[in-house]
């Protein structure tokens, strides 16, 4: 049963001036087939967390652990991180002139699976992937990202899960600059993923829309570089009515 436990985790970020610490002690354990959502006001911390896991070297991890199924995440490179089953998708994700998606996506899964997908198979895989999504077969043969749409980046994020197929997926606000019917296609390919896996499954979030569509079983409430409160879902629709405020007002005392 996949596990990633984070402890007791202080994180700086470098700003080019400065060291800025922005973690201040985040305790979390995420279980196989739970969903989380995180939200908080700007600033809180949601992003380093996701950066800080997934191994962003701008993100120094100061003290504390993050263990995958026991495994000490923290001694991992990015791309171990990646084959040990932890999964970014960015809240910018950024272009790649000259690449292909095709090619990215079939470069990313040998790299994940160990060996390269069987062509005939993985044709197959991929096109099922797009049309869930409801993506042209032609989008695989542009540039990552250049020139794409907010929603064409965040469906480009998702198909990647979906190929990747990862023990732990951390969505840094997949929900933002979607209209309201790509957010349906991108809810639907990320629940898509969680029945079909059953993994654990985190979603970074400043909004309670998403989560009409993916259902999380806790909610927890960033602030001030750590964990102000936890709950379930009705944490979030308490946050839609009555906002931050008294989150924040406690962040600024910590």
């Amino acid at each position: 049963m996949a596990t990633l436990e984070i402890r007791d985790l202080h994180v700086s970020v470098n700003t080019g001036t400065e060291d800025k610490q922005i973690l201040r002690g985040v305790d979390l354990t995420l279980n196989q087939g739970e969903i989380h959502a995180i939200m908080g006001p700007n600033g809180s911390g949601k992003s380093t967390l996701a950066y800080a896991v997934a191994g962003h070297p701008k993100y120094a991890v100061t003290s504390g652990q993050i263990l995958l199924d026991g495994e000490d995440v923290l001694a991992m490179t990015v791309d171990e991180r990646a084959r040990a089953g932890l999964f970014l998708a960015m809240q910018y994700p950024v272009e790649v002139p000259g690449v292909s998606v095709a090619n990215f996506l079939r470069t990313a899964a040998t790299a994940v699976r160990g060996e390269a997908p069987k062509l005939r198979h993985w044709v197959k895989e991929v096109k099922e992937a797009m049309e869930g999504l409801r993506m042209d077969p032609a989008f695989s043969e542009r540039s990552i990202n250049e020139g794409f749409s907010g929603g064409e980046k965040k469906r480009h994020e998702i198909l990647q899960m979906e190929l990747l197929a990862p023990k732990v997926a951390i969505l840094d606000e997949t929900d933002s600059g979607l209209d309201i019917d790509a957010l349906r296609v991108v809810s639907e390919g990320i629940n898509r993923v969680h029945e079909k896996t059953d993994n654990a499954t985190v979603l970074i979030t400043h909004y309670t829309r998403i989560l009409r569509y993916v259902k999380p079983d806790h909610v927890h409430v960033f602030a001030g570089g750590r964990i102000a409160e936890s709950g379930g879902p009705e944490l979030a629709e308490e946050l839609e009515e009555k906002g931050y405020e008294r989150f924040m007002s406690a962040g600024a005392q910590a």
